[in-house]
């Protein structure tokens, strides 16, 4: 039988994936409080018992303000971690590695469910931050522009909330730093204009995101992962591209970041750019030949276009988000299709005969 790269174990650290799938942070907007709940635990859970080799719980904001909605999961609180604890135990339970994003949205915040609109708010906004006062779009609010001391108490929360993700027995960490949230808003020279140490070039624009990495990896253990997201490209002349994100990527590998999880865009309004089956790759390929560890996403579909990217040496991982709403039994699905026969959980072998 041919070999199969797709459902290769992959080690990093002293953990190790059962195989290089994995299921996307993707917002729930389902939490009270910033508390998960069942919603969290069955949608997450299927996810697992559907084969994927690891499962990021979706961004999880650091402080009540760095929520993108009122409905974002948080863990800026003990509670919060509390309530993740079930979740983390059942991901293990069912064989996969267990993983969470942690985040702030930054001049993004405050915003309507999607499926309301997903625009600001316009009843109960709260005041939001950002590294400049520029507003993303027209209709957002304009943010406050950051002080020196409020950036080191958004410093003090990302640690905080990596300590109490680690508490709650997560595996791997990701700091998300991209699509236009506060870590990406302060790299991009469009949203970026300030005038002190933190904006300016690329040196001064990366400096308060790897100041919150360097603090999350003081606190994560060293035994165990930690992630970057970032948008290798904004997609817009003159904003954050590939050049600039290979300079972070050496920054970030150099802080002890194990992987670099490589989407794009988010961070200005109404762009328009070309997408299709796995138009984000090339950016994990290039930050690849850095020596870092990268993670493929977007469009994302098809098993052999899976299998292509791992074999290739494209990415570590890739990460599967709107396929997996579609069918959370994706891997068993692609194990058939590159025929290869993986365990199933025996509840569900009447379903899975190979």
């Amino acid at each position: 039988m041919r070999e199969i790269h797709l459902f290769q174990p992959l080690t990093i650290k002293d953990v190790t994936f059962k195989n290089r799938i994995g299921v996307s942070p993707m917002c729930q907007y389902s939490a009270v409080d910033g508390e998960v709940n069942s919603w969290h635990l069955v949608h997450l859970g299927s996810r697992a018992i559907g084969g994927a080799g690891l499962v990021v719980v979706e961004a999880t904001a650091v402080a009540p303000e760095g929520r993108i909605s009122l409905q974002d999961c948080g863990l800026w609180n003990d509670l919060q971690e509390q309530k993740l604890r079930p979740i983390v135990e059942f991901l293990k339970s069912a064989g996969t590695v267990a993983a969470i994003q942690i985040g702030h949205a930054g001049r993004k915040a405050s915003t309507a469910l999607p499926w309301e609109g997903g625009g600001p708010l316009e009843s109960g906004a709260w005041p939001i931050v950002g590294p400049s006062p520029i507003a993303f779009s027209s209709k957002h609010q304009v943010p406050h522009e950051l002080t020196e001391q409020e950036l080191e108490s958004v410093v003090a929360d990302f640690a905080a909330a990596a300590q109490r993700a680690r508490n709650a027995g997560f595996q791997v960490l990701e700091v998300h730093a991209a699509h236009g949230y506060l870590l990406h808003s302060f790299l991009s020279p469009l949203s970026n204009q300030r005038e002190d140490e933190y904006g300016g070039d690329l040196r001064n624009r990366m400096r308060f995101p790897l100041r919150v990495v360097e603090a999350v990896r003081e606190v994560w253990p060293e035994n165990l992962p930690l992630f970057v997201r970032i948008s290798a490209s904004d997609w817009v002349e003159g904003g954050w591209d590939l050049e600039q994100s290979v300079v972070l990527a050496r920054e970030l590998k150099a802080l002890g970041v194990d992987l670099v999880d490589c989407s794009s865009g988010g961070g200005v309004c109404d762009v328009d750019y070309e997408t299709g089956p796995g138009y984000q790759v090339a950016f994990s390929e290039r930050i690849r030949k850095e020596d870092v560890l990268t993670a493929a996403v977007g469009e994302i579909t098809d098993p052999h276009q899976a299998e292509t990217v791992i074999r290739t040496g494209q990415a570590d991982l890739v990460l599967l988000a709107r396929e997996m709403l579609r069918d959370p039994y994706w891997p068993y699905h692609a194990a058939r299709e590159l025929g290869v026969k993986i365990d199933t959980p025996p509840q569900y072998q009447r379903g899975w005969r190979w």
